[in-house]
């Protein structure tokens, strides 16, 4: 049987997602498009999706016979509506990355899953799917013996003038406080930011580097460098200090070149380029659970323990280098 599959957003991701269903990954079409502007919708069906329908209203694409799971790819502040509804309707659902703007509407979303009794929601933290993640959390299990410390850092080459000083967690650092988690298996408890000096290619509304500090229930603190305007190209770094040794995340596959008295290798400079097979290797699992009518990876309490995380370090950005604490209830049986 072939999975159809509802899209809602097709912007940027949203094309490339259903690209990626109709071109790449098997066992799936996508066979309903939406977006607010409906140009964007009619470009994607032109591209990738001809047999596809546009459909006006969300809430008709989702609750349609010929839909059997949604993905959820548009703005930011709509996530939450379009979940829920899509729990509603008893069919899987992909969101991008946050499940919902607040704290308060993942918990919501966490709630009306436990309600369905079952897991339908999939959140876009692709970085779990990365080979080199993947190896690295391998690495933490079978080599470094128990963290003690993890560096990291998030750089990218630039931002644009809409870009300030919050978005370097709810759009930058939420990805650190995901996969971190994931890898350590551990939950935080504190969280603390420092400024160092600004950087002169940040704008006047951002501060910029800045450095989060966060510590879990199991002692391991955490520092990550965030630097959206680095200049030199977009850098992903992570290293593991055990009891027993060190595990680095390794560098994007590159031609190195000896030349002119110089050992180099370039250095990448779009995310996409840096994640490009995590994305492959998510929806396909996605699909693939979908197929049996459930989620699979990130979970909806993975999205509500990313948002309470990240409400934490903004608070923690205007606490300037005071700690602020990070509450969680107790995981849900749902999610164990």
């Amino acid at each position: 049987m072939t999975l159809k599959i509802g899209v809602i957003g097709t912007g940027a991701i949203g094309q490339d997602h259903t690209r990626r269903i109709n071109e790449v990954l098997a066992g799936a079409r996508v066979t309903a498009l939406n977006d607010v502007n409906r140009a964007n919708a009619e470009t994607c069906q032109r591209q990738y999706a001809p047999e596809a329908r546009i459909f006006d209203d969300p809430h008709a694409l989702i609750r349609d016979a010929d839909v059997d799971a949604v993905l959820v790819c548009s703005w930011g502040q709509t996530h939450e509506e379009y979940v829920l509804a899509a729990v509603a309707a008893g069919k899987p659902c992909f969101c991008e990355k946050p499940l919902a703007t607040t704290a308060e509407g993942a918990r919501r979303i966490v709630e009306a899953e436990q309600a369905a009794g079952k897991r339908l929601v999939q959140v876009g933290f692709m970085r779990r799917y990365d080979p080199g993640y993947v190896a690295l959390k391998k690495a933490v299990s079978e080599v470094t013996g128990a963290p003690l410390m993890v560096h990291a850092a998030h750089r990218n080459p630039r931002v644009g003038e809409n870009y300030v000083t919050p978005m370097a967690i709810h759009d930058t650092l939420i990805h650190e406080i995901d996969v971190l988690r994931w890898l350590l298996d551990d939950d935080y408890t504190s969280a603390r930011v420092f400024f160092p000096r600004k950087s002169p290619r940040a704008h006047e509304k951002l501060r910029d580097p800045q450095v989060v500090v966060l510590e879990t229930a199991g002692g391991v603190v955490i520092d990550v460098e965030i630097f959206v305007n680095c200049h030199y190209g977009y850098d992903i770094q992570c290293e593991i200090v055990g009891e027993d040794g060190i595990a680095r995340l390794p560098e994007p596959m590159g031609i190195q070149t000896r030349s002119g008295a110089v050992l180099g290798q370039p250095i990448l400079m779009d995310w996409k380029d840096r994640f490009i097979d995590s994305y492959d290797y998510e929806l396909a699992d996605f699909l693939k659970a979908a197929a049996q009518g459930t989620a699979a990876g990130p979970t909806a309490w993975d999205g509500y323990v990313a948002a309470v995380t990240a409400d934490a370090c903004v608070a923690a950005q205007e606490a300037e280098g005071q700690a602020v604490s990070i509450d969680l209830p107790a995981r849900p049986s749902l999610y164990a």
